[in-house]
């Protein structure tokens, strides 16, 4: 079995925000605009012109803190009862993750997402993950429905800080080192093959772009490396992300990330700087005495992506212990990976990664 979920369009160009009013117009005549009030002030003046400009009504909630269930259903509990609600979620990828949830579980509910950032796929991807409300990872939810529109403006991505646009390459870069390892024993899987292709897409084109790109989001302009940097993060690594068949593949590294976001000293980390620790840890439990690759440590220090766990300080034993003990993964897909996740292979590759000097 083989399932691919792409949202209905995906529409990635400079100015598009002018231009959101006649997109959105062919769905629905009123929305209801999720987002945070740093996302809103980038793009209100041009979204809501446009949407004014297509007749289309619209009101703005914002999420307050993480994406929890309970937010999810305060919102929902909003909109219940408004006939075939368009939801338009703008921000990040905790924003896109509520709006993307609260029009899933409306009854004939849609979803447009814009991002303002490139730190993630969320946009694109056919999860949303639930976090409680100090940060720490709860589980994912499937969405039923995919969005209908991915909106996409270089423009307001170009004037949000590098430090996003760096964590987005390596949680996109992700993609390729946690799916490739799959491949030493589920080789003949569609699935598998098409979303390392997806992935190794969006990698060469950091390897080409990559640095280009972040001088010119440094400058604040939209390039030709910037747009298709922008669209990896998104596209490529969302598209890599929404194949799957009966031998599922979850990544090790994200796993490593799900466990981090329990500790309040990682809070300031982005997800794909946790993601990139979390690459680290794997490789090393993947090649044990030999120490991590080599090309993986260039990518990673290329981004920026933290090599060590500081924040800790006299914590680290403690805190590896609990990565170790609280490591949530799947054990079929666990069988098919060429390494051991045994918790103290864990907890020794969490120690030396954080303790090493690479």
């Amino acid at each position: 079995m083989l399932a691919i979920k792409s949202p209905q369009t995906y529409y990635s160009r400079p100015g598009l925000c002018a231009g959101v009013g006649g997109l959105i117009a062919p769905f629905a005549d009123r929305v209801a605009i999720i987002t945070s009030p740093r996302a809103w002030q980038a793009v209100a003046s041009q979204v809501a012109a446009s949407l004014e400009a297509s007749g289309i009504g619209y009101d703005v909630s914002y999420l307050q803190g993480e994406c929890t269930r309970a937010a999810v259903a305060e919102h929902q509990a909003r909109l219940a009862g408004q006939p075939a609600p368009f939801v338009i979620g703008i921000g990040g990828g905790r924003v896109l993750d509520c709006a993307k949830a609260v029009a899933d579980g409306l009854e004939g509910g849609n979803v447009a997402t814009m991002p303002t950032i490139a730190a993630t796929c969320a946009a694109w991807s056919p999860i949303s993950i639930m976090y409680n409300e100090r940060g720490g990872h709860e589980g994912t939810l499937a969405l039923k429905r995919m969005p209908a529109l991915v909106l996409v403006d270089s423009e307001i991505i170009a004037r949000s800080d590098v430090r996003y646009l760096k964590a987005g390459i390596v949680d996109a870069l992700a993609k390729w080192y946690e799916f490739q390892p799959y491949q030493a024993k589920n080789g003949d899987s569609l699935a598998l093959n098409f979303k390392i292709h997806a992935a190794a897409f969006a990698r060469d084109i950091f390897n080409a772009w990559g640095e280009q790109a972040l001088a010119a989001n440094a400058r604040q302009q939209v390039t030709p490396a910037l747009q298709k940097v922008i669209d990896a993060n998104i596209a490529g690594a969302g598209l890599a992300n929404s194949m799957r068949d009966d031998s599922p593949s979850p990544g090790v590294a994200h796993a490593i990330h799900n466990r981090m976001t329990h500790l309040p000293e990682l809070h300031g980390w982005l997800h794909g700087e946790k993601v990139g620790f979390g690459l680290l840890v794997q490789s090393l439990l993947a090649r044990g005495n030999d120490g991590p690759d080599a090309e993986l440590l260039t990518q990673l220090r290329r981004y920026d992506a933290p090599l060590h766990l500081i924040p800790l300080g006299d914590r680290l034993t403690e805190a590896a212990r609990y990565i170790a003990a609280s490591f949530k993964f799947p054990s079929a897909s666990a069988a098919l990976l060429p390494f051991s996740l045994a918790p103290a292979a864990i907890e020794r590759a969490v120690i030396t990664a954080a303790d090493q000097t690479f």
